[in-house]
């Protein structure tokens, strides 16, 4: 039994190669690259063969040791036939990943969603170890989820269960990435904070995360923790608001599912405590009283690795 595989990323803004030890989870050797959807699925593509040939050419890789690579993509996924159905966060539909990545490498291919394969890991791995009954909730470009019942992910009939993003918040709401209007993406996101705030600075509101604004960066999870902790009042007021949403949409989870575990992970749950610790305390006010008492919450204790080591057990 060979003892490594390839994990893969890929997200809005960034995507992460990994080599992982199958027996222990460890990320022997990683890649990061920027996403840079703009430029279409081909960089894509290009960013990634680039990350797996960089890696296989590490001499500490014994690449017959590589069993897989598997990967994980935001949005809609076609798994049986590697497909990427539709990615708004990646401007990517029905994009044929995996026969694009097989003319480059011989290893088996294997495609899932970016959240499933991040709940894999921390299922393995991480804060999810030793439960049978959770909801993972990652917050970052977009908002994601994976339904874990019985120790295995539900897919749902077309695939697409867990889209905790698009469950409708204001019927006549913001527009989201989607196409449909109200998703609470379009809310709680760091791209709808990021939004936010970018529309209020241009209207004359003041703000010290300006400060970090350099050679056209896009607001990041650390600016938004840097200009917190100088309480900075647009950040602060954009990111309660966010908090305000996620809360209603994980007590809806709550209520709807009744899980043990709620794991929290993504860039902005990382970065920001003070959005965790909002976050939780109002959803459990917001749940129904015996679900709300018994629900336990965690913040994904493998980071930035949770999606690359999960992608490594793809088959």
């Amino acid at each position: 039994m060979k003892n490594y595989s390839i994990g893969i990323d890929l997200g809005g803004t960034k995507i992460l190669t990994g080599v992982v030890n199958r027996q222990t989870g460890e990320v022997v050797k990683y890649v990061k690259k920027k996403t840079k959807k703009e430029k279409g699925p081909k960089n894509i593509i290009g960013k990634i063969t680039e990350s797996i040939e960089e890696l296989l050419d590490d001499d500490c890789i014994n690449k017959d040791e590589i069993s897989s690579i598997g990967l994980g993509a935001a949005g809609q996924i076609d798994r049986e036939n590697g497909i990427i159905i539709g990615a708004p966060n990646l401007d990517c539909f029905d994009f044929e990943i995996k026969k694009k990545l097989a003319k480059n490498f011989e290893y088996p291919i294997y495609l899932g969603n970016d959240v499933e394969i991040a709940t894999m890991g921390e299922m393995k791995f991480g804060a999810g170890k030793g439960y049978d009954d959770l909801v993972c909730i990652f917050v970052g470009t977009g908002v994601g989820s994976a339904i874990v019942k019985n120790g295995k992910i539900i897919k749902g009939a077309t695939g697409t269960a867990g889209e905790l993003g698009h469950i409708i918040v204001d019927l006549n709401g913001r527009p989201c990435n989607c196409g449909a209007h109200g998703c609470l993406e379009a809310y709680a996101s760091r791209s709808a904070i990021e939004t936010r705030i970018e529309g209020a600075i241009k209207k004359g509101r003041k703000s010290c995360i300006v400060e970090y604004l350099h050679d056209d960066k896009p607001i990041s999870s650390s600016m938004i923790r840097k200009s917190i902790e100088r309480d900075d009042e647009l950040v602060t007021q954009c990111v309660l608001e966010a908090s305000e949403y996620l809360s209603g949409g994980i007590a809806s989870v709550i209520n709807f599912i009744n899980p043990e575990l709620i794991v929290l992970g993504g860039g902005l749950i990382d970065a920001v405590d003070f959005f965790y610790e909002k976050t939780i305390k109002k959803a459990r006010a917001k749940s129904l009283p015996v679900p709300a008492q018994k629900i336990q919450f965690k913040k994904a204790a493998l980071g930035d690795f949770s999606g690359i080591v999960g992608a490594a057990f793809l088959e």
